[in-house]
């Protein structure tokens, strides 16, 4: 007993050693992640665990892909990515890239989503080695997952060419270790509406891309509270229907100037009953048209007409910032079972955030979502992790690795 007290002591440390390290690396999304990507790869040496870079086009971002026990042979994949979101702008008591340890609670930019999974995985390292497993257990670490589930891509379209694919996989964002076995699908675009300036006394005379931009955004919010009051409902959602939501609007240099140009970035988050397909020119089952078809045909029959009787040149430009699918994993499946019994849990849920869990499953390979801390403290200000929840993850991973071993 006190032994095993020890082993779990020591597992402890080494979470929050490697935790620290890689709260070291700032990997905001818009750096690249490649001294994380080495010190990972020095680390994986360490133990003798064969891993690959998998690349983006420019050479200045990397995937890592593991794999700790035989190949050929059906196994489980532990997903996280290594990027983090901006900490401009918000007020840190402490340096954000430098865990800081306070009242069992670890802060640090990614403490939570999601570098505290990642380093409960690399922990457990040792112990997937010495096992030895049967099945084999891949860790999949990747990029700029925060701006549109771009990196993993990569890593999916290697997958789907194998002859023998994973049988389960766990993507481990912050659901305080619930089960988690479907989120909203997103996509997002960037709205940039040209009009046509003139001094404001003569506005008749201009277009006005600020008002043009105002109308095209109140369509979106028709849509949103259409949606709202009769389409799709799945009650498993804290918001149980598809949700369109305008974030970003810039226009105008002064009151006295019509502008000629005004730019607004909006989204929907789409339940999977109405996320069909890659969620591109689908027939939704309460709608006729996708969503977004919809948006953009009201830019072009109503609104850019009327522009265009003042000045032909005027227009609407639509640029698609990201996309992902939902993930829909009947409640049914082994992958969901398994994912219970290593939690020690008997229930499930969605949630209304996005992961790369959708593109696994769409891939074909069965998966839920599943990992330490809490959603509520990602993206803010003295981001935490609850040392209780790296315990419960460890213990979590620990069932793993005898199950792997069976």
């Amino acid at each position: 007993m006190r032994l095993n007290r020890l082993m779990l002591a020591m597992r402890e440390q080494l979470t929050i050693e490697v935790l620290e390290a890689l709260v070291g690396f700032d990997t905001t999304s818009r750096n690249s992640n490649l001294a994380l990507v080495e010190w990972v790869e020095v680390y994986l040496d360490r133990f003798g665990v064969a891993h690959e870079r998998v690349p983006d086009k420019t050479g200045g971002k990397a995937n890592v892909w593991a794999t700790i026990g035989p190949s050929g042979v059906p196994g489980t994949i532990l997903s996280g990515h290594t990027d983090v979101v901006p900490v401009e702008g918000q007020s840190w008591s402490n340096d954000p890239f430098r865990l800081t340890e306070r009242n069992g609670r670890l802060y640090g930019r990614g403490a939570t989503d999601m570098k505290g999974f990642d380093a409960c995985c690399l922990a457990a390292v040792p112990d997937m080695v010495a096992a030895p497993l049967t099945r084999p257990i891949h860790l999949a670490l990747s990029y700029d997952e925060e701006v549109g589930c771009i990196g993993v891509r990569g890593m999916i379209a290697r997958l789907e060419r194998a002859k023998v694919k994973p049988a389960a996989c766990f993507v481990g964002e912050p659901t305080e270790m619930r089960v988690v076995i479907g989120h909203k699908g997103k996509r997002s675009f960037r709205v940039t509406v040209h009009g046509k300036t003139c001094h404001s006394s003569l506005a008749p005379h201009g277009v006005n891309a600020v008002e043009y931009a105002a109308r095209l955004i109140v369509k979106i919010r028709d849509i949103s509270n259409r949606l709202a009051r009769s389409g799709a409902r799945d009650s498993l959602y804290d918001v149980p229907y598809t949700t369109a939501h305008t974030g970003v609007v810039r226009g105008g240099t002064a009151l006295n100037i019509v502008p000629d140009a005004c730019t607004f970035e909006f989204e929907f988050r789409l339940l999977a009953t109405d996320d069909v397909g890659s969620l591109v020119d689908e027939v939704m089952a309460h709608d006729v048209g996708s969503l977004v078809d919809e948006v953009m045909a009201h830019a072009r029959e109503r609104l850019e007409p009327e522009m265009r009787a003042v000045d032909p040149a005027a227009r609407i430009v639509f640029e698609e910032i990201s996309e992902f699918p939902g993930l829909e994993t009947p409640a049914s499946r082994d992958v969901v079972g398994l994912a219970k019994r290593l939690a020690g849990r008997n229930e499930h849920g969605k949630v209304a955030y996005g992961t790369e869990a959708g593109l696994f499953a769409l891939a074909g390979i069965p998966t839920v979502v599943i990992g330490p801390g809490s959603i509520d403290q990602a993206h803010k200000a003295d981001e935490y992790i609850a040392v209780s929840q790296l315990e419960a993850c460890s213990a979590f991973l620990d069932r793993l690795i005898a199950y792997s071993r069976a």
